[in-house]
């Protein structure tokens, strides 16, 4: 990283979300990632003479939802413009967009840092617009090949103000739009198919100076961890040619992946390059009152908002409640299960515990996940009513009930004789067999090294199968060390 004491980062990042609707923004065209190339075009969206655009409703509806939740202010007559400029993806030769009426305009992003620190990060605008084709370098040995089917298609783009100080800070960013976006169900989020991509606006100056240094626009970072990277390098490029007295040229840059490098693209363009002017083929778009009670009326509850009723009505700890509401599906997942049983935190420590582990496994999403939230109560209860032990219900119960789901928990501990062994004359036969088995480590305990009481324990429980109860185990091993 660059020396702090000497110059401060100014970062703006672009996010372009690919919105998801059936259709393309001004064509009827399907949008169905995967399909064989040029595929998904017709005479509107290749911009062949003759053909006229029209307005796809469920985009314009999608883009205020994101704005609403950002807290933006909408605009309510919305015209569009023609952004020209020649290059091979873009069949029209221009593109379709938003220039001097932003569907959104402000707003916020609230952001929590991996070290408990919270910033609020301005938003200039989220404007909607068209995608453009795709170019592909690696099917050819000697020529780029170009799919159109992603022209066309709706996006949005959110511009933050240059608030961002760091990587960390951006990484923060990109994450909370991905999450946000998957919660409205506007946008997948996937940044390696291309459905959410973001460009990053680098500067640096010397801290406490309020003139921006020159700007460099960072490109072709597919993930969240690479727009980390990216900025980190370039601030470092960036500090580095102003230590041996060069100029930063402001340039547009690409990402090497693969060597955490930033590379020269071309001359960055300035607005004027562009030529904008209002887009002749389409009338403006009017946002109505009862369009954004419409809108509004649909929106599912945002995470901040489930964050902070899950930390008050459950007493989830903001560790907890933050690693739920990283997931829609699973925040949901954990209601169900709390909708029969007052073990909260019991239950939030399953889902991102042997639930989540079991899916990362096996590449689902918890929406695939083949137990019903009834199915994860109930061996809770099993848990709490001291049926059964926490070892057996993870390490026994829980595999067999994912084989055979259509059985209740209940059902299987009986067939599996998981039955937690209560007997103590039973517990300490095999306490004073384990001992036995170390007298080494007894005398050591005896000598003060309390650790080993672990060990012991941990015997015991290998030798009843995970039947004994750990908690009377644990007070017997005590009892009998200290009666010996």
């Amino acid at each position: 990283m660059i020396p702090e004491s000497k110059y401060e980062a100014v970062i703006g990042l672009e996010i372009h979300v690919q919105l998801q609707t059936l259709s393309k923004a001004f064509s009827s065209d399907s949008i169905e990632y995967g399909a064989l190339p040029n595929t998904q075009v017709s005479p509107i969206s290749l911009g062949h003479p003759g053909t006229l655009p029209m307005h796809n409703t469920a985009a314009v509806h999608k883009a205020i939802m994101i704005g609403l939740a950002l807290n933006s202010e909408i605009t309510r007559f919305n015209r569009y413009a023609r952004k020209n400029y020649f290059y091979a993806d873009l069949p029209k030769g221009y593109q379709i967009t938003q220039f001097d009426t932003p569907l959104c305009v402000g707003g916020n992003v609230d952001i929590k840092l991996s070290n408990g620190e919270e910033k609020s990060i301005r938003l200039t605008r989220i404007h909607m617009e068209e995608d453009t084709g795709k170019s592909m370098h690696d099917q050819d040995m000697y020529d780029t090949l170009v799919d159109y089917n992603r022209a066309g298609t709706a996006l949005i783009e959110i511009v933050s103000e240059p608030d961002i100080r760091t990587g960390d800070e951006a990484y923060a960013f990109v994450s909370e739009i991905r999450r946000l976006v998957r919660y409205l169900d506007i946008c997948d989020g996937n940044m390696e198919e291309g459905s959410l991509r973001c460009d990053a606006n680098v500067s640096i100056r010397p801290i406490g100076s309020k003139t921006f240094g020159t700007k460099v626009e960072v490109k072709n970072m597919n993930s969240i961890s690479n727009v980390k990277r990216a900025i980190d390098f370039e601030i470092r490029r960036q500090a580095e040619i102003l230590d041996s007295a060069g100029l930063v040229i402001g340039e547009t840059r690409g990402f090497n992946g693969l060597a955490g490098t930033t590379f020269s693209l071309r001359k960055k363009e300035g607005v004027t390059d562009y030529r904008y002017f209002p887009e002749p083929d389409l009338p403006p778009t009017v946002i109505t009152d009862e369009m954004l009670v419409s809108v509004r009326a649909s929106m599912p509850e945002l995470p901040r908002v489930m964050f902070s009723r899950f930390t008050a009505n459950y007493g989830l700890s903001d560790y907890d409640a933050s690693v739920l509401i990283d997931d829609k599906h699973s925040a949901q997942y954990f209601e169900k299960i709390v909708s029969h049983t007052q073990q909260y935190k019991q239950a939030a420590n399953w889902v991102t515990g042997p639930i989540r582990g079991y899916l990362n496994e096996n590449a689902l999403g918890i929406e695939e996940f083949v137990l019903t939230p009834t199915q994860i109560a109930d061996i809770l209860s099993l848990i709490e009513e001291g049926i059964i032990n926490h070892t057996s219900a993870t390490q026994q119960l829980f595999p067999k009930l994912l084989d055979t789901p259509n059985k209740m928990p209940r059902e299987l501990v009986d067939e599996l004789g998981l039955t937690t062994v209560k007997d103590s004359s039973f517990i300490e036969d095999l306490i004073r067999d384990v001992l036995g088995n170390f007298p080494d480590k007894v005398q050591e305990y005896k000598n003060g090294k309390v650790g080993l009481i672990g060990l012991f324990v941990g015997e015991v429980m290998k030798k009843s199968q995970g039947k004994a109860d750990p908690k009377s185990t644990n007070e017997l091993v005590r009892k009998i060390l200290d009666e010996a």
